[in-house]
């Protein structure tokens, strides 16, 4: 049975490793997950740029990935991230599917929290002859700033779940590490740290997304 300080070096990098991962996928899920939510918001049905074919097309698209559970399209993007960064293990390759899975994911938060704009406000700008633009980034984003900041903390939460769901087939982290040395050598000294670990990290992004959205909130 390893001790933990034999372990400490790995620990540091499979944690580092574990923020890595959950960087490049949010920062996917907000340069492409954020616009697909607005679209999903401003093309329904009696909103300034409806357009029903868009809006279905769009939302099926995000239906069917995010009905794939994360395991399996971890194994169904192996090819596509081969193709990609030219490796399957590690945590660039886990990024591939983590980036995948979160763009459905933060896009249906996205459109969430701007139907919580009041439209009255928007419609107010349409009057004044406000261009599209105009309202998305004067109005919708200023307005729906605490809900998108509430769902990009959820979803690096379940981003962080996720990541450690890669460790099954080498995709780095603090799964990967607890895979190897908490369930192939029954080490119960490295799962149970591990999981310590998994739990600081989220209380810790949690606390620090529940801060900034309260800052941002001038409700």
């Amino acid at each position: 049975m390893a001790s933990i300080i034999e372990l400490l070096p790995e620990l540091n990098v499979a944690f580092f490793e574990t923020l890595l991962m959950v960087g490049i996928a949010l920062l996917v899920a907000i340069f492409i997950g954020l616009p697909l939510g607005i679209v999903l918001y401003v093309t329904d049905k009696g909103l300034f740029l409806e357009n029903s074919w868009i809006k279905a097309i769009v939302g099926v698209v995000i239906n069917l990935i995010r009905s794939i559970p994360f395991i399996i399209l971890l194994v169904f993007l192996l090819p596509f991230t081969q193709w990609l960064v030219g490796e399957t293990i590690g945590p660039l390759a886990a990024s591939v599917s983590l980036s995948v899975a979160a763009i459905p994911f933060y896009a249906r938060i996205v459109e969430s929290a701007a139907r919580e704009v009041d439209k009255g406000v928007i419609e107010a700008a349409i009057a004044v002859g406000a261009s599209p633009w105009m309202i998305i980034k004067d109005i919708i984003f200023p307005e729906a700033k605490p809900g998108l900041i509430s769902g990009l903390t959820i979803t690096a939460i379940s981003l962080i779940g996720y990541s450690a769901m890669a460790g099954t087939i080498g995709g780095g982290g603090i799964g990967d590490l607890a895979i190897r040395y908490g369930y192939y050598r029954y080490d119960d000294t490295v799962m149970f740290t591990t999981v310590i670990l998994l739990i600081v990290l989220v209380q810790f992004i949690q606390y620090l997304g529940d801060f900034i959205a309260k800052t941002v909130n001038k409700k």
